[in-house]
């Protein structure tokens, strides 16, 4: 599907298929679009800032970015509004405007969803491992259906999770095979694991 327009929100964060994101929201722009987004039941898409920083002036943003949506929100205990959205189809930019309130509007196109790919024998040590981590995490993951089966859901939440530069996040967002991304996260957990 091509050619349509959705709201982003630039974040300094990369956002997962299949991964939780809360946020506090505070600028007028972003409550009316929470508003319109929960009214209308559709998503907003979530892009890395490449330059500019939140809550003020974006330059520029990556192009591939992760569509979310809306699954829970309320006043949080700062009294801003509290949401939680959960990251769906991924999606490259074409073209942006902005609305008079500040708003940035995205023309974009849907990527084809990953396929579901078992995941192999190499990699069955980072479903373990990822198995481990999320129970530990609590009540953001609670919500999120699991499949430690899935090399891309595996993949996804690792990348996610993991300390690693945006860039190098927004790298594995954008790669197209899901035992690729695995292979790239290895050396990493190995690494982790030799200095832990």
């Amino acid at each position: 599907m091509s050619d349509v327009e959705i709201p982003l929100f630039p974040l300094n964060t990369v956002l997962f298929p299949g991964g939780p994101l809360p946020l506090r929201i505070f600028e007028p722009r972003y409550l009316d679009m929470i508003s319109r987004c929960l009214k209308q039941q559709h998503g907003f898409g979530v892009l890395l800032i490449g330059e500019g920083r939140e809550g003020g002036s974006v330059g520029s943003t990556v192009r591939v970015g992760t569509m979310a949506s809306i699954v829970d929100w309320g006043q949080g205990e700062d009294s801003l509004l509290a949401v939680t959205a959960h990251g769906n189809e991924r999606f490259a930019l074409r073209e942006v405007r902005v609305q008079a309130d500040g708003l940035n509007l995205g023309v974009v196109d849907f990527l084809a969803p990953e396929p579901k790919v078992p995941l192999g024998e190499r990699h069955a040590r980072l479903s373990r491992l990822l198995e481990t981590v999320i129970s530990d995490l609590g009540p953001l993951y609670d919500a999120i259906p699991k499949d430690y089966d899935d090399a891309s859901w595996v993949g996804y939440r690792l990348a996610e999770l993991l300390p690693l530069s945006l860039p190098d996040k927004q790298a594995l967002l954008e790669l197209e095979d899901a035992e690729a991304r695995l292979d790239a996260l290895l050396p990493v957990v190995e690494a982790m694991q030799r200095d832990g």
